[in-house]
């Protein structure tokens, strides 16, 4: 039997992905709110404001809305995809607050013995398989690793 919760979250990424057409590049922030509802975070942007929708830790997608300095806005879309990870730099240049402004909150941290300091880890899917992408902090919170991984809690056993 499935779990309130689980059947709750399953509900809410329903109504935000029918609620996906409803918004458009030149709608006013009050438009976007009134078909999406209040933002799991907002951030303020050089010229704007990027509000986010994220469907973690039970869904597997994040929505960014980028609003335009007049608040209307300019794009939308789901940054949980291969080519957004990618963007992820190890090379010191991003912190943990540059990851979460792209990409939502964590749902989890995690530590491993092997790593000093926490590990963000997302939950996304790509070409029907479900993945985690694990982003690797030192502890300055700076971004040192990343990669992803597949998710085996859902994959059917394979029998010989």
């Amino acid at each position: 039997m499935l779990s309130r919760a689980f059947l709750w979250s399953g509900l809410a990424m329903l109504a935000l992905l029918a609620g996906c057409a409803s918004v458009s590049p030149g709608m006013s922030r009050d438009e976007v709110l009134a078909a999406w509802g209040q933002p799991t975070r907002s951030f303020a942007l050089g010229n704007g404001e990027r509000l986010q929708y994220s469907q973690q830790p039970s869904g597997q997608q994040a929505f960014m809305v980028d609003l335009d300095a007049t608040g209307r806005v300019a794009q939308a879309r789901q940054v949980l995809t291969v080519q957004d990870f990618a963007r992820i730099a190890t090379d010191g240049s991003w912190s943990r607050a540059d990851v979460e402004r792209e990409f939502g909150p964590a749902p989890d941290r995690e530590r491993v013995a092997s790593w000093d300091g926490p590990i963000l880890t997302y939950r996304w899917r790509d070409a029907g398989v479900d993945l985690f992408y694990w982003v690797y902090l030192d502890q300055a919170g700076i971004v040192r690793r990343a990669h992803q991984g597949i998710d085996w809690r859902n994959m059917r056993q394979v029998r010989p």
